[in-house]
């Protein structure tokens, strides 16, 4: 199937839409998601930037409002802003490196796992290495759904072709 455009209109509504399902996965798993080792499956969601990078932007939004769940403040959430972007960034580089797509689980897993600990060693008092071991172990079992999301999609081809 040939590539087609998609529109300023359509990417903004599926940016508003990818938001809110960021915001919506993040406040139903929140009992688990701000813990001692947090599991964030809504990070899984940062795999769509590998086909759509228009939304790296708005996932990096989406896990600003999403870390006013958290009550750590504007730090954490200014701080996973830039985690989000970042990680949802090096996703997309990953597809336009060509690497093999379960590569994508690598940023998903220690874009959060290595930034995030940097603010909260602050907040917490807790070690740097153990609270990034604990991110990495958390953010695992997104990082296999965010590669298998991927590797689903690539076989949707009218839904991956689009510019």
């Amino acid at each position: 199937m040939s590539e087609f455009k998609i529109n300023s209109a359509k990417k903004l509504t599926i940016s508003a839409m990818v938001i809110a399902l960021y915001v919506i996965i993040m406040y139903v798993t929140e009992s688990f998601a701000f813990g001692a080792v947090q599991v964030r499956i809504a990070t899984a969601l940062y795999s769509l930037s590998y086909f759509f990078p228009f939304l790296v932007l708005p996932l990096g939004l989406a896990n600003l409002l999403s870390n006013i769940l958290g009550g750590m403040g504007m730090v954490d959430m200014l701080g996973g802003c830039g985690v989000g972007i970042i990680t949802s960034f090096c996703v997309y580089m990953v597809r336009k490196a060509k690497l093999p797509f379960f590569l994508a689980a690598v940023p998903i897993v220690l874009g959060p796992g290595l930034i995030v600990p940097i603010w909260l060693t602050y907040f917490t008092g807790v070690p740097y290495p153990m609270l990034a071991l604990s991110l990495c172990l958390g953010q695992i079992a997104p990082a296999i759904l965010g590669a298998a999301a991927v590797k689903v999609l690539e076989t949707r081809k009218e839904i991956v072709n689009i510019k």
